[in-house]
């Protein structure tokens, strides 16, 4: 089958021809309809996040927001069946610890994440290899198809979860979202259809336009003023409700605290780059003093998928608004290249893979 292989950290990705993965025991194989290009594969194709343990070992296949549909599945497995239509976390959780056993499988003790640890070869490809397929593949109801579903991959999951379980948005909360790349976007359309007051901040006009048409109510080009933290607190009569991160820079995670009021939650969404690896100088006595919570938030429950799964239904989310363009898989290294220079607007799905 054709796959899109990491060979050497940022040096070119190859599309060629590797063996069909076989299912474990209790693991299914999927055909993949639709998979995401998203920032987070450009980090792994250059070789970030080894101190988060997103480091895969040359050779490698990348991708990890798919679809798919069940063409086979391990002897052990009781409830996926063969036809099924799913989504297909990036969050691989094992089902049996202690965190999985207590509706948190998304911080499962022996996480693997999809396309990227040795463990989990990606969905750049014909076909992708679930592990734990009863726990990890989400059947999508009738209503969903599989294609359609590709927008909800590890960007609009992850934004859901952040938004809907860790900030958690309330009806007239004000949000403000830095960063409005594929995550940032979803963020911002997730928490208007829970009832937030939402501001996107970026630096290219081009995504903040694309923010006024997901349900931004104001935006703010961080080029145009001095302080973009206060230009959000001006808007806001004080500060907002709720901030999110959603691209893991210094400089957007201080600007999304700053942006708060006293009683404000802080979600982090956006992993660091190379430059922070992982370690942002944050205003601690602010925490303190203005009672400032912060969260991170990562990736959604397989559990928890129908939450989701029903807002889309009831057309209260549609992830398809946030697909920018449809590719085949010889495209995707292009794709990511220009990710280098941020040159990408909204999401991108691969929904060709054998062409």
């Amino acid at each position: 089958m054709q796959a899109v292989r990491l060979h050497e950290f940022k040096e070119p990705l190859t599309v060629e021809e590797i063996d069909r993965p076989e299912p474990e025991p209790d693991g299914a194989i999927a055909e993949v309809v639709g998979c995401g290009v998203c920032r987070s594969d450009w980090h792994c194709w250059q070789g970030d996040w080894d101190w988060f343990g997103y480091r895969p070992d040359p050779p490698h296949t990348l991708g990890h927001e798919p679809t798919g549909r069940i063409v086979e599945v391990g002897e052990e497995v009781e409830h996926i069946e063969e036809g099924q239509e799913i989504a297909i976390p990036f969050n691989f959780a094992c089902g049996t610890c202690d965190h999985c056993r207590n509706g948190r499988e998304n911080i499962c003790e022996n996480h693997i994440g999809l396309g990227f640890m040795n463990e989990a070869p990606g969905a750049f490809a014909e076909e992708v290899h679930i592990p734990n397929a009863d726990i990890n593949a989400v059947p999508l109801p009738d209503s969903i198809d599989a294609e359609a579903a590709a927008g909800c991959g590890c960007r609009f999951m992850t934004s859901f979860h952040a938004m809907a379980h860790r900030a958690p948005v309330s009806a007239g909360d004000d949000v403000v979202i830095h960063g409005c790349g594929g995550i940032g976007l979803s963020a911002v359309h997730i928490a208007n259809a829970l009832g937030g007051n939402v501001i996107g901040v970026d630096l290219m006009d081009e995504k903040l336009d694309f923010a006024k048409e997901l349900g931004a109510v104001e935006t703010v080009n961080a080029r145009d003023v001095d302080d973009p933290a206060a230009e959000v607190r001006d808007i806001t009569n004080g500060g907002a409700d709720v901030s999110a991160d959603a691209l893991g820079i210094e400089t957007t995670c201080q600007n999304a605290v700053n942006s708060l009021k006293k009683g404000g939650t802080h979600v982090q969404i956006g992993l660091t780059t190379a430059e922070e690896e992982g370690m942002v100088p944050l205003p601690t006595d602010e925490f303190v003093a203005k009672e400032i919570d912060f969260k991170g938030s990562l990736g959604l429950q397989p559990s928890r998928y129908s939450e989701m799964l029903d807002m889309i239904e009831s057309s209260k989310l549609d992830p398809s608004a946030l697909v920018d363009d449809k590719i085949d898989i010889h495209q995707i290294p292009d794709e990511l290249e220009a990710m280098t220079e941020f040159n990408t607007v909204g999401i991108p799905i691969c929904n060709d893979f054998s062409s």
